[in-house]
This record gives C-alpha cells, sequence and structure tokens, in this order.
C-alpha cells in the first residue's frame, strides 16, 4: 500500500479484510489509484481481438501465435505481445476457427487467467504481497459446474497443450477462482467490457450503497499505464469509517442483487438495503395490488429469497418464485429495447413504462430504470431534440429526472456518475421550459433570471461530478462539453437574461 493511500487495512473473522478511511474524508478526495495486476477478456467472452479487445471475426491472426488481433497495431500491444503470444507461438497452439464468432468462444476462456500467472512470474512481489491471499472459495467452488468447466477449459489447456506444467493444478483454480470473485468490469475506449484485477479495490467491502466511486482509465495505449483505477469519496466519511463498494447493480431490486451475489461472490448480503422491506423508502423491489387500490406488495423477509409476499393493505399473498417470475418477464422486455435508440428507443421503452406503471410501484426498480434510458434519449433523438419538444414533454422529461435524482439520493448518494449525467439531463428542459414561460409572460424577468440561475447551478454540479472522470470514458467527454457550457452560460448569463 502506497503511503499516499487514504486508507487503512483491517480484518475480523466474518468479512476477513476490509478497508476504512485513515482520515476524514471529503466527497471527492483521491482516496488511491491503482493499476491492475492483469486484465483480459471476460468469461463467456465471443471471439475477440487480444489487443483492442473489439468483437472480430477471427479471420485476422497475429502473424506470430496466430490468435486473433486486428492489426499489427494491436498485435504489438504489450497485454498481448509479453503475455500469451509468446507462450502460444512457443507451444504451437493456433486459434481454431469458428463457426459464429458472436457466439461464446471457449478457446478465450484461458486468456485471462494465463494472464495473471505470467504476471505473478514477472512481478512476484506484487502476487506475494496483494494477490495470493485474495479470496477464491475453493471449497465452495469445487462443488460447482464451473470446477469441472475450467478442469478442462483452462487447467488442462494451459498445462497440457500450452505445455505449461511449470503451474499447477491447484494455482490455475486459485486463479480463476480469484478472478471469478475479485474481478472488476472495465470498458475499452470502443466500449467494449474486459475484466481487471485490482488487489486495493478488492479489499473495498460491498455494501448495496456504496460511499466509494471508481473509474477506470481505458486509455488501452498498450503500455503499463492501461486501465489505471481512481477510487474517490463519493460522499463525507468519517476517519475509521468502513469504505463500501457495491459488487453489484444498484438499480436492481434487492431479490437480485442478492442472487448475483450469493451465485458468482458466494456471500448473502445482509446490508441495510437489503434487509429492508421498502429498500429505504425506495421500494425498489416493490409491486402494486391487483386485489385492492392501494396495496403494496413487499417481501415478508427479504433476506430470505424463498419467503412469501404480502399486500399492505388486504390479505393477497404471493411467494417470491412468483414475483422473481414476474422480473424475469420484465428483464427479459428491457433487454429487448436496450440497444433500440432514436425515435424507436424512445416509443419502446414509453410503451414498456406504460405496460408496468398499473404493476409496479412507482419508485420500482425496472420504472427506475426506464427512466434512465428515457431521461438520455428525449432531448437527443431525430425529432426529438430539446427544441422540437413541446412543453408537455419537456416536463416529462424534467419529472423524469427529478424521480430518478429521488431514488439515487438513497441507493448512490453523492459524487456518481449517475448522478452526473441526470443533473446534466435536467438542465436542459429547465432552461428551455423557462424561457418558454418568460416568453409567454406566464413569469416574471426576476423570476426568469432566478430559474435561469438554477438551470445553470445545476450543470455546475453536474460539471464537478463527471470532470473525475477520465477523459477516455464517455462520461469524461461529457464533462468537457458540460464545462464548456457551463462557463458559456455564465460568462453570457445578463445576455441571456435580456435576449429571451
Amino acid at each position: 500500500m502506497s503511503e499516499t493511500d487514504l486508507f487503512n487495512i483491517r480484518s475480523n473473522e466474518k468479512i476477513g479484510r476490509y478497508a476504512v478511511a485513515k482520515r476524514d474524508l471529503k466527497a471527492g478526495d483521491v482516496i488511491f489509484t491503482e493499476k491492475p495486476f492483469a486484465y483480459g477478456p471476460k468469461a463467456d467472452s465471443p471471439c475477440i481481438c487480444l489487443g483492442c479487445y473489439t468483437p472480430t471475426d477471427g479471420t485476422n491472426l497475429c502473424s506470430k501465435c496466430f490468435w486473433p488481433v486486428c492489426s499489427t497495431e494491436c498485435e504489438n500491444k504489450n497485454a498481448h505481445k509479453d503475455f500469451e503470444c509468446e507462450v502460444f507461438t512457443k507451444a504451437g497452439v493456433k486459434f481454431q476457427a469458428v463457426s459464429d464468432p458472436s457466439e461464446t468462444c471457449l478457446q478465450y476462456e484461458c486468456i485471462t487467467p494465463l494472464r495473471v500467472l505470467l504476471a505473478k512470474e514477472k512481478d512476484p512481489e506484487r502476487w506475494e504481497e496483494e494477490i495470493q491471499h485474495m479470496e477464491a472459495h475453493p471449497e465452495i467452488r469445487k462443488q460447482q459446474p464451473t470446477w469441472e468447466f475450467n478442469q478442462h477449459n483452462i487447467v488442462e489447456y494451459l498445462r497440457s497443450l500450452c505445455k505449461l506444467s511449470r503451474f499447477s493444478e491447484d494455482l490455475i483454480h486459485q486463479v480463476c477462482g480469484i478472478l471469478d470473485i475479485n474481478a472488476f468490469e472495465a470498458r475499452t475506449p470502443e466500449g467494449y467490457s474486459i475484466r481487471c484485477l485490482y488487489p486495493k479495490m478488492a479489499i473495498m467491502s460491498h455494501n448495496c450503497i456504496s460511499n466509494i466511486h471508481h473509474a477506470i482509465d481505458c486509455r488501452a495505449t498498450g503500455d503499463s499505464d492501461d486501465f489505471i483505477a481512481t477510487v474517490r469519496a463519493a460522499v463525507d466519511v468519517p476517519a475509521e469509517g468502513e469504505l463500501h463498494s457495491s459488487y453489484t447493480y444498484s438499480l436492481w431490486p434487492t431479490l437480485l442483487r442478492r442472487e448475483f451475489l450469493k451465485e458468482s461472490k458466494f456471500f448473502d448480503c445482509t446490508c441495510q438495503r437489503c434487509s429492508d422491506k421498502t429498500e429505504l423508502e425506495t421500494h425498489s423491489s416493490s409491486l402494486k395490488c391487483q386485489k385492492c387500490d392501494n396495496g403494496i406488495i413487499m417481501s415478508n423477509n427479504p433476506l430470505d429469497n424463498q419467503c412469501g409476499w404480502s399486500c399492505t393493505h388486504c390479505d393477497f399473498k404471493t411467494n417470491a418464485v412468483a414475483v422473481r417470475k414476474i422480473f424475469s418477464i420484465i428483464q427479459a422486455d428491457l433487454d429487448n429495447v436496450e440497444y433500440l435508440f432514436g425515435p424507436e428507443g424512445i416509443q419502446e421503452r414509453e410503451t414498456l413504462y406504460k405496460k408496468y406503471k398499473s404493476v409496479l410501484h412507482p419508485k420500482n426498480a425496472y420504472m427506475t430504470i426506464l427512466r434512465s434510458g428515457l431521461i438520455q434519449l428525449y432531448g437527443k433523438a431525430e425529432g426529438y431534440t430539446l427544441e422540437d419538444l413541446p412543453d408537455v414533454i419537456l416536463e416529462r422529461k424534467v419529472e423524469l429526472c427529478y424521480q430518478l435524482l429521488e431514488v439515487l439520493d438513497i441507493i448512490e448518494p453523492g459524487n456518481s456518475r449517475i448522478r452526473g449525467i441526470t443533473l446534466y439531463e435536467l438542465h436542459g428542459p429547465l432552461m428551455v421550459l423557462a424561457r418558454h414561460r418568460y416568453q409567454n409572460d406566464v413569469i416574471t424577468k426576476e423570476k426568469f433570471k432566478q430559474e435561469l440561475r438554477k438551470t445553470v447551478d445545476l450543470l455546475g454540479e453536474s460539471v464537478r461530478i463527471l470532470k473525475q472522470e477520465p477523459a477516455s470514458l464517455p462520461e469524461g467527454q461529457l464533462a468537457v462539453v458540460a464545462a464548456q457550457g457551463y462557463q458559456q452560460l455564465n460568462e453570457n448569463f445578463d445576455i441571456l437574461v435580456e435576449t429571451a
């Protein structure tokens, strides 16, 4: 741990190692930065370039090892050239062509574990100090199908075909476990996902309401500075306060979050949010009762994934299995529109919003997810720019933003990227609406001035949050645009008022 790191490591028998603040932290304070020990393709990866991780058809191959790359530039990136390329070349292990490169390609399962093993040899000191003691849960994983899967597709592949018998079976299984439990997702400059192993970040204990925020710089230049993580305080944290990261998607309902954590991280979350039937009044899991007018259906015990669910106003009861089926159906609908943009993306999401409005609590997680998507599409899609939208739709976008912020105040408090984006999306329609009201003599000039100042301040808050994001990420690029807009609005504020 660096002397500049603002955390100390503690441990207890129940949760093992965890981190606490070294001193009082203010929101935005950098707690530490960290290079990944290793990084590479995620599990279940399709056919991708081993230099930039962009999906490929597998026909363009490295001139040395004959595995997929995009170009000579990607072939010569350190992450490929200095790791698996040497092994595959020496062993004569070539990539086998696949019929559908978009499907999961089992040949890639070995890549990231191999990079970790080779990094162990290149930097044995860091392995011994930071990696080898990371949790791998071998006693649990041995009982799961993934153990046999890894034995065949990774352990035997590396030890036999790749002639790496110097790595024991136990060590390779340990590395697979370390990656499964501790790896973090990062995005490439092109927006594709990989996994990175950050030993310091892995020390941060889980909570479904995190008080830290991490951003990963995806410059992907091929040198040792790839994918550097910066971890900051999301909110004020007192000295000795425990530092929490969220290992799961914060917008999911409790049933899904706990299910994911159990299956992938092998623990049952009992945090304050998971323990509360209302999810701290966000009602992210709650349903509307179809048997009475004002009833809300909630879990009788959210820490029991098999328990009953009951209405607050009538005698209607159901069970967790039925609720999970409902969530699965809704999630499938959301998955179908996830990559729809433009006018079609708006229309399909609005259709789902109306479809489930009578089924889900207004703050339910899936309504929140739909709001998040709509907020970012209204104002950008063709025919739906801010100047195109009638006031009633502008007001809807404003309402959606405030509803989302109300939930974020609880489940993602402080400096989160989704808050920064939402504030940016909020300032535009507020500004247009204020101008329209002033032009139509609904508000006075002084009131218009006050509302305009409010929108500029919201944009400034967005800039303050998003400027913490690396310029290589879309959020960091948005920060540049937002900062330019903020400066121009401040410089021309009086002119804007006079010429409205």
